[in-house]
């Protein structure tokens, strides 16, 4: 989709909560995104997709709105989150550092990734003013100058596991040290990152991370653009992928075999990521390999193109809750 077809200059938040087994918790804060004054008054948002894991705990609520409305339904949705969550009493398989775990911010149609950036800092600033106890790292386009990926920030500040360093000595981008409550959130921008999970059919984990580790982007042979970890989950592994949107800006990319990548452009900017397909046919030799079978393949949420087709479809037609049209998931 491009700004010229719609109008609309788009972007999205693919917002991760450390909450997946309350429903009625999880939909409160994506209402939250959408609607204000007790529900009296909509924004100008729509929530296209509600991902939710009972085993994880964990949820991916994608908001879509107009590029300079998006900062103030993510907050407001950050917001009854923190209000909602507490890191002291959750559990969950999925590793993370915190209630609002993760503020990604992507360029939809008509928006850069650069002013996406701009929108991730003030979400940051916004809520150490709104949330006493706000924690805040930035990574990616809002982390500058360095823009550093979320892996890389992720890594400086433990990895996932918010007991894996000492809160007292964790220095945020933006806020004061890291509560027990609140925990550490990330906030920040990049091209779309889409989700890509399969199952297999095995309950060794060190066989389950030799496979994830196949396709990693990083790994000899791997897929560029995929960050894997594996999982176990309802008495198998899944392999949890994140799929990385890229420009044409990189020697391997340009030099390697481009069979089963996707391209769409935004503003003239061609971006590319391995499609969904690829990502399983490579899991599922991997795993085949190994004398392993994969059960299943889930897309959580929407590809880019697919984003933001529902994002100017459900904003233009004033549907809020798109998600209930296309049902939400809760496993």
């Amino acid at each position: 989709m491009t700004s010229g077809r719609t109008g609309l200059r788009l972007a999205a938040c693919l917002l991760n909560i450390s909450e997946g087994r309350r429903k009625d918790i999880v939909e409160k804060v994506a209402r939250a995104a959408v609607c204000e004054d007790n529900g009296q008054e909509h924004l100008p948002a729509t929530v296209l997709n509600i991902f939710s894991d009972y085993d994880y705990n964990r949820s991916v609520i994608t908001i879509a709105a107009p590029v300079d409305r998006l900062g103030r339904s993510v907050v407001a949705a950050c917001v009854e989150a923190f209000a909602s969550i507490d890191m002291a009493e959750h559990s969950g398989i999925h590793p993370c550092l915190g209630a609002v775990d993760l503020v990604p911010i992507y360029p939809l149609s008509g928006v850069d990734v650069e002013e996406c950036g701009t929108v991730a800092q003030n979400i940051a600033e916004t809520l150490v003013c709104r949330v006493p106890g706000c924690s805040i790292f930035l990574f990616g386009q809002a982390h500058l100058p360095e823009k550093q990926s979320l892996v890389q920030r992720r890594k400086q500040l433990g990895w996932f596991n918010s007991r894996a360093f000492n809160a007292a000595t964790v220095i945020p981008d933006v806020g004061l040290s890291p509560t027990l409550s609140h925990g550490l959130t990330g906030v920040g921008a990049s091209p779309y990152v889409m989700n890509c999970n399969v199952t297999v059919d095995t309950q060794d984990l060190a066989t389950a991370k030799e496979i994830a580790g196949s396709v990693r982007g990083s790994s000899a042979g791997g897929l560029k653009g995929v960050q894997s970890m594996a999982f176990p989950h309802n008495g198998q592994i899944e392999i949890a992928c994140n799929v990385e949107s890229f420009d044409d800006h990189d020697a391997r990319w340009a030099a390697g075999d481009k069979s089963g990548y996707v391209s769409y452009s935004i503003l003239g900017r061609t971006y590319h990521y391995v499609s969904p397909w690829l990502i399983e046919a490579s899991i599922k030799k991997s795993a085949r390999d190994r004398g392993v079978r994969t059960v299943g393949t889930a897309l959580v949420g929407f590809t880019p193109e697919e984003c933001a087709r529902c994002a100017a479809y459900a904003l233009t037609s004033g549907v809020h809750e798109f998600w209930r049209m296309r049902g939400g998931v809760f496993m």
